[in-house]
């Protein structure tokens, strides 16, 4: 069933644990990633990237997200992952996306407030929720850019001061990881996640997931994440997979990639604790 965040988040910060959100680039990864959840009975924040609209287009993967997500027995969210532009968010909203991000994390925070509270008000007005982001989550080799970017961290003040302003609904915060490919083991800084999580009731995101560690992950899991996203570590799982088997067509390729981000996807829940929803 298609839903939207907000449920999801009060039964995971009440039973303490992180819902993975899995960016999808195809019918595949997609319906890869919606059959293990509903094999697990587990819910799913099922993301579109927009960065990846030079793969599919924003239209192709409203169709199938709200597709797997509405025949799905286990609740989904439609979510638009890294929304940059206000038009592209706000075509997102008008096609059915449940959840959209507004990422002005580069931004002053002056700025980044202005436009997240003019993204808010026209989501809300529609029953979609609203995801954005203090601070930076950088890069190393980053899937969107393929450069590198530094994180900043995310100041509790800043983040008091934005929730309260924005009426965001949930916040991604920067405590260390980044996206794409470490060069290093991250250094996650749970103590300021402590602090942000004690000053503020809104829900609490990850980004840059992947290769983060499971200790790392599985902690921030149980201390106030509540959502946690993930990509890199699907690909590298797929090519993994075709590597080690050696697929003789293009069938047997695909197959084999499915396979490897399923099995991926059924690790992350275990590491996340995710719990089935009742």
């Amino acid at each position: 069933m298609l839903v939207s965040s907000k449920e999801l988040f009060k039964y995971a910060n009440k039973e303490n644990f992180a819902i993975p959100a899995t960016n999808f680039i195809d019918l595949d990864s997609a319906r890869s990633y919606v059959k293990t959840a509903e094999k697990l009975n587990k819910p799913l924040i099922l993301a579109f990237a927009e960065s990846h609209m030079e793969i599919i287009s924003l239209e192709e993967a409203a169709i199938i997200g709200k597709y797997l997500a509405e025949k799905s027995v286990t609740p989904v969210v439609l979510h638009l992952d890294h929304g940059e532009t206000e038009d592209v968010i706000k075509r997102a909203i008008d096609l059915g996306f449940s959840s959209v991000m507004i990422d002005a994390s580069q931004d002053e925070i002056e700025d980044n407030i202005r436009k997240t509270k003019e993204i808010v008000s026209y989501a809300h007005s529609k029953g979609v929720v609203v995801e954005a982001e203090i601070g930076h989550v950088g890069s190393g080799i980053n899937y969107e850019t393929s450069e590198e970017t530094d994180s900043i961290y995310t100041e509790v003040a800043d983040a008091i001061r934005f929730v309260k302003e924005t009426n965001v609904d949930s916040l991604a915060v920067s405590i260390g990881t980044a996206h794409g490919f470490y060069k290093g083991t991250p250094e996650i800084n749970f103590e300021r996640l402590k602090e942000i999580h004690e000053a503020i009731d809104t829900p609490l995101v990850l980004h840059g997931g992947s290769s983060s560690g499971d200790t790392n992950l599985e902690k921030c899991a149980t201390s106030g994440i509540r959502k946690i996203n993930i990509f890199t570590d699907f690909l590298t799982a797929a090519i993994n997979k075709i590597n080690s088997e050696k697929p003789e067509d293009y069938i047997s390729l695909k197959q084999l990639a499915n396979e490897g981000m399923k099995e991926t996807l059924t690790h992350y829940f275990n590491v996340f604790h995710t719990k089935e929803v009742k």
